[in-house]
């Protein structure tokens, strides 16, 4: 016995609803999450930079200071250098505000302390040589940046080029490279002319509270210096 119209389009509509249903299951089972892709990207940046790291002398530094920074680098050896002379750059700036600080104290010496050993005036006259070459140390840093940045901008232009432009940009890449590594090694020189004021105000001097931190701080920055003097050290050209 036939159905009554009605009924017919009422099962009809339950079978589409449900062919339906098991077609949409279907599709976002087969389809990968939307994280997949990005966990991938996001490993293959971590390996790399672990991998640059390990060249560097100070590695667990090196990693920790520019993961925050991974989107922005990935797997590209010459923005992870960027990065990583910004982050000295941002190191340097930081200290030489905390010297103008220990300027306006003084360097932590007392008056009664200053009277008996004379190394208030000491310390201070290091301090203002430290702001010189740490000021110094952070421009030249961020110099260093600069041109790695514009060596990663002529990379870009240059993956279609002919074979004469790709010789002269690898002359013109080396260069760059070379500038790079000569400024970040004179900020590590002007690093080391601030422990050294210390050193020669005498041992009141280097003991006082401004010179044990200033000793600490240097230790610090140079470590960020250093690692970005051996990424740069390590771009492939």
């Amino acid at each position: 016995m036939a159905l009554p119209a009605p009924a017919i389009s009422l099962r009809l509509f339950f079978l589409l609803a449900m062919a339906a249903s098991a077609t949409q299951a279907a599709a976002t089972e087969a389809a990968p999450p939307c994280s997949t892709t990005e966990s991938t990207s996001s490993s293959a940046t971590t390996a790399f930079l672990r991998a640059r790291c390990a060249t560097t002398l100070y590695p667990d530094v090196c990693y920790d200071s520019l993961l925050p920074y991974a989107s922005t680098f990935q797997i590209s050896h010459v923005k992870l250098a960027v990065a990583a002379a910004d982050v000295a750059a941002a190191h340097l700036r930081a200290f030489k505000t905390r010297i103008k600080d220990l300027l306006l104290h003084r360097g932590g010496v007392s008056s009664e302390e200053a009277a008996a050993t004379g190394a208030g005036a000491r310390v201070e006259a290091a301090l203002h040589d430290c702001a010189s070459t740490i000021s110094a140390a952070a421009n030249l840093a961020k110099r260093s940046s600069a041109e790695l940045t514009r060596l990663d901008a002529a990379t870009a232009s240059t993956e279609s080029s002919t074979s004469t432009a790709a010789a002269g940009w690898s002359r013109q890449a080396r260069w760059q490279v070379s500038n790079a590594k000569t400024w970040l090694s004179a900020a590590m020189t002007n690093e080391g002319t601030c422990s050294d004021g210390f050193e020669h105000a005498g041992a009141a001097a280097t003991a006082s509270p401004a010179g044990k931190e200033v000793a600490a701080s240097v230790a610090s920055v140079t470590q960020h210096t250093s690692n970005a003097l051996a990424l740069v050290n390590g771009i492939p050209l």
